[in-house]
């Protein structure tokens, strides 16, 4: 596994390095003395899958408030997403930056999503799955996210947003947030 940094700090591309032969292919998706070697971790305490019928689909952009943040590795298991991340760490020099990748099943990229760091992703196609590593628990009121389309933030969806659910049409804009 070999491992890119993105203009955020803390968010990493994880590339497989397959070993081929005959048979076709092994690689390792997730190594945490690589991770480690990084300043990285993710124990992967949950794994969790999200599947997507519509291409189009828009989740996001979410992340948890202390003390229940969480780490993140994510990967396209089936199909293929536009997966986007939001620093949205108060003091850090990339505040409300944001980067995109694409993840699918054929490239087998895996994105690190450190903790205070929104994500989200639009499916490119029907059939869509996502996998997450995810090193905390899930507390609803630690949940907080920003709306997939704030001006603000100037995020390209690649494709028109087709379903997105309420909750996530629901959250604030980031002009509304408190100074």
């Amino acid at each position: 596994m070999r491992l890119r940094p993105t203009e955020i700090d803390g968010v990493w591309v994880c590339e497989p390095v397959p070993v081929r032969d005959e048979r076709g292919f092994f690689a390792r998706l997730v190594d945490a003395d690589v991770l480690a070697a990084h300043g990285l971790r993710c124990d992967g305490r949950q794994r969790s899958v999200a599947y997507n019928r519509r291409r189009g689909t828009v989740r996001g952009m979410h992340w948890q408030v202390e003390p229940d943040t969480e780490v993140k590795l994510v990967r396209c298991t089936r199909g293929a997403v536009h997966d986007v991340v939001v620093d949205v760490r108060p003091g850090s020099p990339t505040y409300l930056r944001h980067v995109s990748i694409e993840l699918s099943a054929d490239n087998r990229l895996t994105l690190h999503v450190p903790p205070l760091v929104a994500h989200g992703y639009q499916t490119l196609t029907d059939h869509a799955e996502v996998s997450y590593d995810i090193d905390g628990v899930h507390n609803p009121a630690a949940a907080r996210g920003v709306r997939f389309d704030d001006p603000d933030l100037g995020i390209e969806w690649p494709l028109p947003a087709t379903l997105v659910n309420e909750r996530d049409r629901s959250w604030p804009l980031v002009s509304s947030w408190a100074p």
